[in-house]
């Protein structure tokens, strides 16, 4: 009697020591990308209490400030952990732009993300030479078709390089050339935008216009929101 009462407690013990089942790791909702209907990138948890509107250009020198600094805080934040979703939308201001956009979009769902931010890192390499390369063969070009001057802008400017090296083969980068779909989408979008924001980049948070332009202002309005 007294041995099986000593091996009910150690049986006991062992119980409380192993405690609740270990969970497995939390999910990354920065993974979860989806294209909706507008052709707008929703980045996130779409039960998430908090959604952001991003109104963004990739030329616009503070919206490549901004997603310099909100990514630790933001994406590897509260994107990650499902607090808040975060809609992209484009605002084109320029052809380079447009461009930019058209090779960031080429890269689907699960690659738009990590093409725009490098896009946003390295703006003022291809953005100057984008510029240059513009300038001097604008009125070369400006007979052809929009995809065919947005394709040699795209080689002119660096940007299919920097595509290139991440991955993007030459037949990928020729097919984001090769139909009007996402170039129709931007232009509606683009649109839109400016009939409702006045700059970028402008946000919109659960349905209401603010941010301030600049992460510091807008992370106090993510957290009044309820993102934690």
């Amino acid at each position: 009697m007294r041995v099986l009462r000593l091996l009910l407690a150690m049986v006991a013990a062992s119980l409380f020591a192993v405690g609740a089942p270990a969970q497995g790791p939390a999910r990354d909702w920065r993974t979860h990308v989806v294209q909706a209907p507008s052709g707008a990138f929703l980045i996130g948890n779409p039960a998430a209490k908090v959604k952001l509107v991003e109104y963004l250009s990739y030329t616009c020198p503070h919206c490549a400030h901004f997603v310099e600094e909100s990514k630790g805080p933001l994406h590897d934040d509260l994107v990650k952990r499902g607090q808040v979703r975060v809609e992209f939308r484009h605002a084109i201001r320029d052809p380079l732009d447009m461009t930019a956009a058209l090779l960031a979009r080429c890269s689907g769902p699960r690659g738009f993300v990590g093409a725009s931010e490098a896009l946003f890192a390295a703006q003022s390499t291809w953005y100057q030479q984008g510029a240059q390369w513009w300038q001097a063969n604008a009125a070369t070009i400006e007979s052809q078709p929009p995809l065919v001057r947005f394709k040699a802008l795209a080689n002119g400017s660096g940007l299919a390089q920097l595509m290139r090296k991440r991955g993007m083969t030459a037949a990928r980068i020729n097919q984001c050339f090769a139909t009007d779909t996402d170039l129709d989408k931007l232009t509606a979008m683009t649109d839109a935008a400016w009939k409702t924001i006045s700059g970028t980049p402008s946000f919109v948070v659960n349905g209401k216009a603010g941010g301030g332009g600049h992460w510091h202002t807008l992370e106090p309005e993510l957290r009044a929101a309820g993102a934690r």
